[in-house]
């Protein structure tokens, strides 16, 4: 399994994908089952790490705007990737889900948080922060049930 962050920590909230990244990695740097990726800015950079590790599944979280409260995390649905509004990055998350369902075969999924703020030069609001040790602690619950770390 892959989990990819993405993210710009020098944007608020956006920096959630660079903070959740190092806290994983933290969790999972033992573990030959888990790879963990800060994609930054630029997650298409990492496509042909991707494709080399052939995971069965690839994580993907980022910053998307839902409407919802701050720190709401959900699930996005591939196909309705483009009724939100996904991160501040170059190329749009749902190219690079596109790209990568036509060059390989691992089950993508999106997890989103809703960010509060993304302005250059803020940090991350404690409302986001906290989901993402939500998040963290979910995942290394899973992961220790499964038996990945």
């Amino acid at each position: 399994m892959v989990v990819l962050a993405i993210g710009n920590e020098l944007r608020g909230d956006d920096g959630l994908g660079p903070l959740f990244a190092n806290k994983l990695s933290q969790i999972a740097e033992n573990s030959s089952d888990v790879i963990v990726i800060d994609g930054g800015t630029v997650p298409e950079n990492f496509t042909g790490s991707l494709r080399k590790e052939k995971p069965t599944h690839v994580i993907l979280i980022d910053a998307v705007e839902m409407n919802g409260a701050p720190g709401d995390i959900k699930f996005i649905e591939k196909e309705k990737i483009s009724q939100f509004n996904v991160s501040t990055h170059a190329m749009p998350i749902s190219f690079l889900i596109k790209y990568l369902e036509t060059t390989s075969s691992f089950e993508i999924i999106l997890l989103g948080i809703q960010p509060k703020k993304m302005v250059l030069g803020e940090k991350i609001t404690l409302e986001v922060e906290n989901s993402v040790n939500n998040l963290i602690n979910v995942f290394k619950k899973v992961f220790n049930e499964l038996d990945l770390i």
